[in-house]
């Protein structure tokens, strides 16, 4: 009677096992002050998916085109533009003070931070007052809330249909304003909230492994 080994399957045990995007055959090289630099920066980057509620941001990236007419707006499309921009401003704003926390069975729970604790939103739950103290509202949130009011306004002034709504005819001193506004603003928020990390995983937010 023939004995089947069966090689591969084992093999792909053992890979799995492996960490991802980690090969033990590349060995380590050594990197100058550029290159640390750059992997910092690419590092922090990583930072800004925190910065902004991904709704919000794709809420306005659909309705943009639509509410703009692509660009060629009248008196309407025009109040619409700017009420979809307030809208989406003020949800950016506001959803820097929500937050969340896992429960026993591992369902996530959101709610609004407040002075006297965390205030359950869907009102599923009432947390106890030692628990709910955990998540006070801050001076950081704040801080946070407006910086990320910021950026939301700089992507606003990239999307060329909004720019072209209010615009239309931008002089030389207005256009050079335009095109540099949005990346100081970027790149200061982007700066700041780097060494200021927010702690919440509001509603929007990227959520943590724990």
């Amino acid at each position: 009677m023939a004995i089947k080994v069966h090689v591969g399957d084992s093999d792909n045990h053992v890979e799995e096992k492996l960490p991802l995007l980690r090969n033990m055959e590349v060995p380590e090289t050594e990197r100058n002050l550029i290159q640390k630099a750059m992997s910092q920066t690419f590092q922090s980057t990583g930072h800004l998916a925190n910065l902004l509620p991904t709704g919000s941001v794709l809420a306005f990236q659909l309705l943009s085109p639509i509410f703009t007419n692509l660009g060629f707006c009248d008196s309407v499309s025009r109040y619409m533009t700017a009420g979809l921009v307030a809208l989406c401003g003020a949800s950016c704003f506001l959803l820097c003070f929500t937050d969340s926390f896992r429960d026993s069975k591992g369902n996530i729970i959101y709610g609004f931070a407040t002075f006297r604790g965390l205030w359950i939103i869907d009102g599923s739950t009432t947390l106890p007052a030692e628990l709910a103290a955990r998540y006070p509202l801050r001076f950081i949130d704040f801080m946070h809330a407006i910086m990320s009011i910021l950026v939301f306004g700089a992507i606003a002034l990239f999307d060329q249909n909004v720019v072209n709504c209010f615009f239309p005819t931008p002089s030389t001193e207005t256009q050079e304003m335009l095109t540099a506004l949005p990346v100081g603003i970027g790149v200061i928020c982007s700066m700041l909230f780097v060494v200021f990390p927010t702690q919440r995983h509001g509603i929007g937010f990227p959520l943590s492994a724990n």
